[in-house]
């Protein structure tokens, strides 16, 4: 058990979930019950979503699919695995999973943090929109497919076709990657580039100097599958 003290404590092992999901709901910015601890959570999916008010949330255990979906000003920290999709399609604020993540960590997402202390599965970061994920460990294959804006930060390595269709979102590995997707270019780690490293890295807990910036590669888009020209058919 942590030290954090929870306004309100919710035991999933004597309440419906649903319960939970409806009181965070109804929890506003004026509320007094602003910090939240959740019992017994035993794998259950859509544990904290869609909530919007600045409040936190801590799961002291495993949690199954599209937890912290959708969230909104919430700080989620859980404190175990995290199931598919967890903070998928988030649009602020910041989820923390204190293990590993399934596959499509924080798809879609258009704002907000996502720190994941383990590794994260495949698919990390499909489709994303704007959200900045950090991933502690390694991540797997067709990470940031179709990556449109964000960042995905990786500390170790990342599986096949990385960044597969990839827009405009900002990716830095540390380790291997096995391959690159399609339109998928290794870049030149700048000056500005370290910068934002450092800054992500800051928000996303991780003490400043204690990472060295430069062992991070660059990786972005190349531009060429923007608009169709037939000459790049084969690609798509």
């Amino acid at each position: 058990m942590n030290a954090f003290s929870p306004d309100i404590t919710f035991d999933l092992a004597t309440s419906p979930l649903r319960d939970l999901n409806e009181a965070l709901h109804k929890t506003s910015g004026e509320s007094n019950a602003r910090r939240w601890r959740v019992l017994n959570p035993e794998g259950r999916h859509a544990v904290a979503v869609g909530i919007d008010a600045p409040v936190t949330v801590e799961i002291d255990g495993n949690v199954g699919y599209y937890c912290a979906g959708m969230n909104q000003n919430a700080s989620v920290i859980i404190h175990g695995n995290a199931g598919q999709g967890v903070a998928e399609n988030m649009m602020s604020g910041f989820v923390r999973v204190c293990g590993d993540a399934s596959q499509s960590a924080g798809a879609t997402g258009h704002g907000g943090l996502l720190v994941v202390d383990g590794n994260a599965s495949a698919r990390c970061g499909i489709s994303m929109k704007g959200i900045d994920i950090v991933v502690k460990g390694s991540i797997g294959h067709m990470s940031a497919f179709m990556g449109q804006s964000g960042s995905l930060i990786v500390f170790g390595d990342a599986g096949e076709a990385l960044g597969d269709s990839l827009y405009e979102a900002k990716l830095f590995v540390r380790g291997t990657v096995k391959s690159l997707g399609a339109d998928c270019i290794a870049k030149e780690l700048r000056d500005e580039h370290k910068a934002l490293l450092a800054q992500k890295l800051e928000a996303a807990g991780v003490a400043p100097g204690s990472v060295d910036l430069s062992e991070f590669k660059r990786y972005g888009s190349a531009r060429k599958l923007y608009n169709f020209h037939v000459d790049n058919a084969d690609a798509y």
